[in-house]
């Protein structure tokens, strides 16, 4: 009933507000729908996106305290500032959902911290139809990223930018591993010790161990196999 979704299945968690617009008379028809849970800044913001979606048959609104987690969440927004970012990260720390942004306004260097946040898809509400919300979301939850042409070629620019003034220079990669890292890593995964290791590079095992030593201590890993399960997970292996 159009006052009960509008009310009674709204939850308020300071001035960002989750909505839930699906019917139990209708779970049984859910199942081939992408779960979506979705969150705004203000009920206006709410209101309009859930109208939008709401009789998607491509998609199913949850409430945030229903069982399971939503495979998309979408995070209405004017802009992104500092308070926005909070938002993002505590989903990407908390689900393991991927997001899309609907924004009004984003710059480049916006962009760049909504990416490192973990959003996956950006839509400008100026061009948030319902058409355009459904294939973003599809393209999401496919395990694909959706981004504005023209914000996709300046992100682009960056990335180019990052690695040849920032990263190359260092000798590191987007995976914040060096060369040598890299083919530590890749022989770790073959079974070598570390004096194999070191004598196939030509380096001494203590350079080899402490190469091992700065992988694990910079990216939080617990021991070698968690280390070669990283390296699988980035595609160097």
């Amino acid at each position: 009933m159009p006052g009960k979704h509008a009310h009674g299945g709204s939850v308020r968690r300071g001035r960002w507000q989750h909505v839930r617009v699906r019917s139990s008379q209708r779970r049984g028809l859910d199942v081939d729908r992408i779960p979506v849970s979705l969150r705004a800044q203000d009920p206006i913001s709410r209101a309009g996106v859930a109208s939008q979606l709401r009789t998607r048959p491509e998609l199913r609104l949850d409430d945030p305290d229903d069982e399971g987690s939503p495979s998309v969440v979408v995070v209405v927004v004017d802009t992104i500032d500092e308070a926005e970012l909070r938002v993002l990260r505590s989903v990407q720390r908390t689900t393991t959902a991927r997001m899309v942004l609907v924004a009004t306004h984003i710059d480049d260097q916006q962009l760049v911290s909504a990416a490192e946040c973990g959003v996956a898809g950006i839509v400008r509400r100026a061009e948030a139809t319902p058409e355009r919300l459904v294939q973003v979301i599809s393209a999401v939850a496919r395990g694909e990223g959706s981004v504005p042409a023209d914000l996709l070629g300046r992100l682009l620019e960056q990335v180019g930018r990052l690695q040849g003034q920032v990263l190359g220079p260092r000798g590191l990669n987007f995976n914040g591993l060096t060369a040598r890292e890299i083919q530590v890593l890749r022989l770790v995964a073959e079974g070598y010790d570390t004096a194999e290791i070191a004598t196939k590079l030509s380096y001494s095992e203590r350079t080899i161990k402490n190469v091992l030593h700065g992988i694990m201590t910079r990216l939080q890993l617990r021991n070698r196999s968690h280390a070669v399960a990283y390296a699988l997970r980035q595609g160097l292996i």
